[in-house]
């Protein structure tokens, strides 16, 4: 074998030797969409307003790749579909084309929102980005596998405005 098919089958061997070498992590981010509105009672802006948001989430998972040569998955952390359906049950099916409200709203008010839609949630918090982030946090992270560990998830509430948690800020 000589020229650009020795070069590649050298590149591939070397590459192999060095990822079999070396504990290698890597970091897979996916990105989610959805529709979502709230109020923050007691706020002293407009915000105290039902008013809603093109949310996105992103969501950063870490980890090794699988080394199991022949394996479908073989080079893989994690299957993308995985990820998306963690968080489609978790926070997608829930919060898309909700209402959010705090648990602490009105009685009164609650039960005719209920009454005339299909999608009101309550939270035991106030549904702050910042609110909703740490409890998609306490939902996405129980559902990974053992092998990836959770490091940055991120929301956007509008295109310039966004809440981060990051695993490396907050290592006790």
């Amino acid at each position: 074998m000589s020229g650009p098919a020795c070069i590649v089958s050298f590149s591939t061997v070397v590459i192999r030797l060095m990822l079999m070498k070396s504990p290698t992590k890597i970091r897979l981010t996916k990105s989610f969409s959805f529709e979502m509105a709230h109020a923050l009672p007691g706020y002293d802006g407009a915000c105290k307003n039902i008013h809603g948001h093109s949310y996105r989430l992103k969501v950063t998972i870490a980890g090794s790749p699988m080394r199991q040569s022949g394996h479908p998955k073989d080079g893989m952390v994690m299957d993308f579909k995985v990820l998306k359906n963690i968080v489609k049950e978790q926070v997608e099916d829930v919060f898309d084309h909700a209402l959010v409200l705090p648990e602490s709203s009105s009685g009164e008010l609650v039960s005719m929102l209920q009454e005339r839609f299909e999608n009101v949630v309550l939270t035991p918090f106030q549904p702050t980005c910042e609110n909703l982030l740490l409890h998609f946090i306490g939902k996405i992270r129980p559902e990974l596998s053992p092998e990836v560990e959770l490091k940055v998830v991120r929301l956007y509430e509008t295109a310039a405005s966004y809440a981060e948690w990051n695993a490396e800020d907050n290592e006790q």
